[in-house]
């Protein structure tokens, strides 16, 4: 992180600290001259304290979280709780703030003046994410395991959430499940919605394959269209697929590859094109709405002047495949694919 820069951004977000609490950190409130929540990641709560005015102890916009040690900045905040992972995101978000009107409120406001986030919009999906935790260790992690993917690198959009609501309509019960929460995110490392996989606390079903006994296991929120679940950094070769385990199945045996999950074949034949990509690679799914997925979006790359190429699976999917079959035959079936060029350049970063 370049030092003066960030310490320059740091002070400028201090000067308007409790306007960038009440954006970033809704879940807490004001106490004195510190705005108190859970963690920096907006977990409701109390044991993190940010200081709100410069003064003897330290700058304004300086936290601390009592129950674990730890410390930090504004710059942090908005990190943690957007999911963002390149500095430059964490600028660009930074800068966005600053650029726009954030006026005080008055000292008799109400602390949580900003309230809920409508449900399902990108706010809420932020949130959501903001509240979750990172995978390792945890029941996403087995549930992956399960899966047959061990390969965890770069996948920074995934999230845990042990108490994740779920309602099967409008006007069913709430029932609450852990859930692996996926970061969805544009072009430009913001997240714009999110998507929920309720997990079964009680191991791996091979019928439901590790995921809850509900109708509805899986659910997406906020603005979906043209952007995705994000894996690797990108570069000039990109492959895309619906599915969150799928890519997944493909970056095991192959890391070295930037992947996009779209979440849904109509989402995929809409995802947006980053900067500089030369290449794509389309993770087919052996269905119609597959097919038609990848026809519109090849020929959305061609005009677009990249080039797109077919990544079929034996079976159904790829983690299928990978269940199945393993990684040898999923790594041989996949490089057989590739032009020899990213073959060879992918599988010298698999070794």
């Amino acid at each position: 992180m370049p030092g003066r820069y960030a310490a320059d951004l740091a002070r400028r977000l201090g000067r308007h600290a409790e306007a960038v609490c009440r954006h970033y950190l809704s879940n807490g409130r004001r106490q004195g001259n510190y705005w108190l929540v859970g963690d920096v990641r907006n977990a409701p709560g109390r044991s993190t304290f940010v200081r709100l005015n410069d003064s003897a102890r330290g700058p304004a916009g300086k936290w601390t979280d009592a129950a674990t040690d730890e410390h930090g900045d504004l710059l942090d905040v908005i990190r943690e709780t957007l999911g963002l992972i390149d500095f430059k995101d964490v600028v660009a978000e930074a800068r966005a703030f600053l650029a726009e009107p954030h006026p005080e409120p008055e000292p008799s406001a109400p602390a949580l003046s900003r309230g809920s986030a409508p449900p399902g919009s990108p706010e809420a999906a932020r949130r959501l994410v903001g509240m979750a935790q990172p995978i390792a260790g945890t029941l996403v992690a087995r549930y992956l395991r399960a899966r047959a993917v061990t390969v965890l690198a770069g996948t920074g959009a995934l999230r845990f959430h042990a108490r994740c609501y779920y309602r099967p309509d409008e006007n069913g019960p709430t029932q609450i499940w852990p859930a692996m929460i996926a970061a969805v995110t544009d072009l430009s490392g913001r997240i714009t919605g999110a998507h929920r996989t309720w997990l079964d606390p009680d191991g791996f079903d091979p019928i439901r394959l590790g995921k809850a006994p509900i109708e509805t296991p899986r659910k997406a929120m906020g603005l979906l269209l043209g952007n995705a679940v994000r894996f690797g950094a990108p570069g000039e070769v990109l492959v895309a697929g619906e599915g969150i385990e799928t890519m997944l199945s493909l970056r095991q045996v192959l890391p070295g590859l930037p992947a996009v999950a779209a979440l849904s074949a109509a989402h995929l034949a809409a995802i947006r094109f980053p900067p500089g990509l030369r290449r794509l690679y389309i993770a087919r799914d052996l269905d119609p709405a597959g097919n038609r997925a990848r026809e519109t979006l090849r020929r959305r790359a061609r005009d677009a002047g990249i080039e797109a190429l077919d990544l079929s699976p034996a079976l159904g999917d790829f983690n299928e495949d990978l269940r199945r079959a393993g990684e040898e035959p999923l790594t041989a079936l996949v490089r057989d694919q590739l032009l020899r060029c990213d073959a060879i350049s992918l599988m010298v970063e698999a070794a």
